[in-house]
């Protein structure tokens, strides 16, 4: 293949690969799929969330349909599902494309996915809400203004403490432009629409940035009454696949834009290999994220600040680390993952209690068959993971 213009190291391009690498052609091509000997299994991309009451909500796709499931035990018994589209639909269901679900103010369910177009790597992202407890749901509707047959895929979704709904999403339509035009364009870009009507309509779409990752799915959070934090996979100029951090507002402005991580991983490819970020009590930030860079192949955590990272270390405890989740609660911190030992996957835990500063190890749970990436979930001050595999679906395993 020649769309890498550095040699990862063997891990890396195994992990690559693991993870349904895409390889962006220079001159920001459409990326093309790495071709691996994995076979396809079945749809076990899953979302979930505590309410406000403490039940665990879990959205995951079954035959065409996105479905809703509730639990009042952490995942010891599900509700019988609930169909959230009425017609079943082709939808995105693996690793960085899991739907995503998020509580409202009032009880509402929110609900966004997916659902591939025509086209190669062509997606609508789409929204449903149920505003009676999960009961019904709305008929689905296209989040987007933009109606072309071309990416927009990866949404992440938000709900502001003012109760608007922030749906972010990547897109290519400035690369099509830009082909059009004969310009250079690095990588798509990142959108949003906000709705201020509990899901009725939405508005935008609004321009996040220019030259995001093709294929990374983007860490959202509300961050006060009106604002939102993205944190995504970016491309620097030249061709260097680190992260950036933005602060905006639902009135579209962009608030800031900067760097986060500083690894300097040269690559014309798309990992499949998103972010996470979370916030604690005292209002530190922190991530995990993934890098391929020369002698730092991982999953890294770190606390962002203005220019750096503090405090920043290698998750597990060698290079087979992959798919990290993050959340906090209070000043504890806790780290998701899982890594395969070339037999099983192996689910493992992290939890700090002193904002990131120490940290104890837990092995969590393994299987021998397919596996979604680990879901890192809080209720209270306890941490949880949803972890659904082909053996085990919809399982959830408390980091005690």
């Amino acid at each position: 293949m020649n769309a890498f213009r550095t040699v990862l190291p063997v891990f890396g391009i195994a992990l690559a690969a693991m993870a349904g690498l895409s390889c962006a052609q220079p001159g920001g091509a459409s990326p093309a799929p790495m071709k691996t000997a994995m076979k396809h299994g079945p749809a076990l991309a899953a979302g979930a969330v505590f309410d406000a009451t403490g039940a665990l909500l879990a959205v995951h796709v079954d035959n065409g349909h996105v479905v809703l499931q509730r639990s009042t035990d952490a995942g010891g018994h599900w509700s019988p599902a609930v169909r959230i589209n009425p017609e079943p639909e082709t939808i995105a269901a693996d690793g960085d494309g899991a739907p995503k679900l998020a509580p409202g103010p009032q009880g509402e369910i929110y609900v966004t996915w997916t659902r591939p177009m025509g086209k190669p790597y062509s997606g609508e992202v789409r929204f449903s809400r149920s505003l009676d407890g999960g009961m019904s749901f709305s008929p689905p509707l296209t989040v987007h203004a933009d109606r072309q047959e071309i990416t927009h895929r990866f949404d992440a979704l938000a709900v502001t403490g003012s109760g608007q709904i922030v749906v972010a999403w990547i897109d290519k339509r400035d690369l099509e432009q830009a082909k059009q035009l004969n310009a250079e364009y690095r990588g798509a870009a990142v959108y949003f629409a906000v709705s201020d009507d509990r899901g009725a309509s939405f508005r935008g779409d609004y321009r996040l940035a220019d030259h995001s990752c093709e294929c990374c799915r983007l860490a959202l959070r509300a961050d006060g009454t009106h604002e939102v934090i993205a944190f995504w996979r970016h491309v620097f100029e030249p061709n260097i696949r680190d992260h950036a951090l933005a602060r905006f507002s639902t009135d579209g402005t962009v608030k800031e834009f900067r760097r986060a991580t500083f690894d300097g991983w040269p690559v014309d490819g798309c990992p499949h290999h998103g972010p996470a970020i979370a916030r604690d009590a005292r209002g530190q930030l922190h991530a995990v994220w993934f890098t391929g860079a020369e002698s730092r192949v991982g999953v890294y955590y770190g606390r962002l600040v203005e220019g750096a990272v503090e405090g920043q270390r290698k998750v597990g405890a060698g290079d087979t680390a992959a798919h990290a989740d993050l959340a906090a609660a209070g000043t504890r911190v806790a780290i998701a993952w899982k890594e395969f030992d070339g037999q099983q996957t192996q689910l493992f835990g992290e939890i700090s209690e002193d904002g990131g500063a120490h940290w104890r190890r837990i092995a969590l749970a393994h299987t021998s068959g397919p596996s979604d990436h680990p879901r890192l979930l809080v209720k209270e001050t306890d941490f949880y993971v949803l972890w659904n595999t082909e053996n085990e679906p919809m399982r959830v395993v408390a980091l005690k």
